[in-house]
């Protein structure tokens, strides 16, 4: 019987099987932030616990700190309480911390990859759920629980019990104008915000092979808005090539060994899954959501559902009242007040080119109030390199300091409430962006047509 990708990276990370079907699972890397990190470092107190492998461990603030004057004391007291003790309990232990100032600072889900730190065929936890966008390496990458970081703060493994595997195929070439964001929320349309529980999905065909490395961590980004418990891409040359020459990467004779080895990481041909998907990448369009879950998802130029099943209606009546949205309506035309580009989902450096790209010699919608939030302090230093900066600044957009920012709303960058806003991140549950705020998700080609438009178009309109 043939392995799934999977399967060869968990079970090679299995230390022990238990009665009951859980089994001891060896976890590579850490990933730690100022949110759910204190409650455990306080429980490595309480029981008197050594940090078992620092090492394995790194930690960023990201959540709550605000993306503007970084350089000054941080205003919120909650914020700054949990971020002084992040630097507390890192020092105290030892850890590896990138604090504000630091050049390798950012989101915990950009400069995991873009250090070299995550790598294929690795286990990765973190206490935040999008830590499933590492999985696009070919890494097995969950969020786990405050309870769980301190389990592996103390033992370096999880008690797990192992999910049940599906494939998704995509098959085809993308259209223009379609991004990976576009391609997830399709997804997600399809099998409804629950469609992967239970499950960790593997992408596959054609049109997944021909994304870039940051397009394939936003598919595996949002893999958890579908009920997934992860999502994985096997790695390629596309991911080699990527991964060569980061910080923490291996290096000369090490690299080509660890190739070697992260070729062999594929799911076998006779592999079998519990479950699997095909769609065909023609049928994609730009998307956009109109709800409040990122299963509420349309074709830009579609029209909101009449209905949807029975046992959906209530919260479906519920989720439109919010967003002030009718059923069978179109989105056309709609005035949007706030655009929000950044988020672990799309604030890479791939992603502030294609806004660029788009809005070079072009002006915002005087109404619109566009907010860029790169990932990461490198992501930053080579915006500015490449002279975006000043494109963005020139068609009216506000390129802000790295941090989760308005993706949720933990920190300054809140949109008000009865507010609108097209926003690249990978939730639109009610209040997520501030209290009241209405949130609808889309790919950052779609958002900077929309900030210069001022109103949600069928953007293939207005591409070159």
């Amino acid at each position: 019987m043939g392995k799934t990708l999977f399967d060869k990276v968990w079970d090679a990370h299995v230390v022990k099987q238990i009665d009951g079907g859980i089994d001891v699972l060896y976890i590579d890397r850490h990933l730690i932030h100022e949110v759910t990190s204190p409650q455990a470092f306080s429980e490595l107190e309480t029981r008197n616990l050594p940090l078992f492998r620092k090492e394995k461990m790194v930690a960023t603030p990201d959540h709550n700190i605000p993306t503007k004057d970084q350089h000054l004391p941080i205003k919120d007291a909650l914020s700054k309480h949990q971020v002084d003790r992040l630097l507390e309990n890192c020092a105290k232990y030892d850890v590896e911390l990138y604090g504000l100032g630091h050049p390798f600072q950012g989101i915990v889900h950009v400069i995991g990859p873009e250090l070299g730190i995550t790598l294929p065929g690795r286990t990765m936890v973190c206490g935040d759920s999008h830590t499933s966008t590492h999985g696009a390496f070919g890494a097995i990458a969950f969020g786990i629980g405050t309870s769980q970081v301190a389990q592996v703060m103390a033992t370096q493994c999880l008690l797990q019990s192992k999910p049940k595997t599906m494939r998704i195929t995509i098959d085809g070439a993308l259209n223009k104008g379609v991004l990976a964001k576009d391609v997830i929320l399709h997804i997600i349309a399809e099998l409804t915000a629950a469609g992967g529980t239970g499950y960790f999905i593997e992408y596959a065909g054609a049109a997944i092979r021909s994304l870039s490395m940051e397009a394939r961590m936003t598919v595996c980004n949002m893999s958890i808005e579908m009920g997934a418990r992860g999502g994985m891409i096997a790695p390629d040359e596309t991911t080699f090539d990527y991964i060569e020459g980061r910080e923490f990467a291996p290096k000369g004779e090490a690299f080509e060994q660890a190739v070697a080895y992260w070729k062999t990481l594929h799911s076998d041909s006779n592999a079998t899954f519990d479950q699997e998907y095909h769609f065909d990448a023609a049928d994609i369009e730009p998307m956009i959501t109109y709800g409040t879950n990122p299963g509420m998802g349309i074709k830009i130029k579609g029209n909101i559902p009449e209905k949807l099943a029975a046992s959906s209606q209530d919260s479906f009546r519920k989720s439109l009242d919010y967003m002030g949205f009718l059923p069978g309506e179109s989105l056309m035309g709609k005035e949007i007040n706030h655009v929000f580009i950044g988020s672990c989902t799309n604030s890479r450096i791939e992603d502030l080119r294609i806004v660029a790209d788009y809005v070079k010699g072009k002006k915002k919608a005087a109404h619109v109030q566009a907010m860029i939030v790169p990932g990461s302090k490198q992501v930053e230093k080579q915006a500015i390199a490449e002279g975006l900066d000043l494109i963005l600044k020139e068609a009216g957009f506000e390129l802000r300091e790295p941090g989760c920012s308005a993706c949720l709303g933990m920190n300054d960058d809140k949109v008000p409430a009865g507010a609108y806003c097209v926003s690249t991140s990978n939730r639109n549950f009610e209040g997520r962006q501030g209290p009241g705020s209405r949130t609808l998700l889309a790919s950052p080609l779609v958002a900077a047509v929309t900030a210069v438009q001022g109103k949600i178009v069928d953007i293939t309109e207005f591409l070159n």
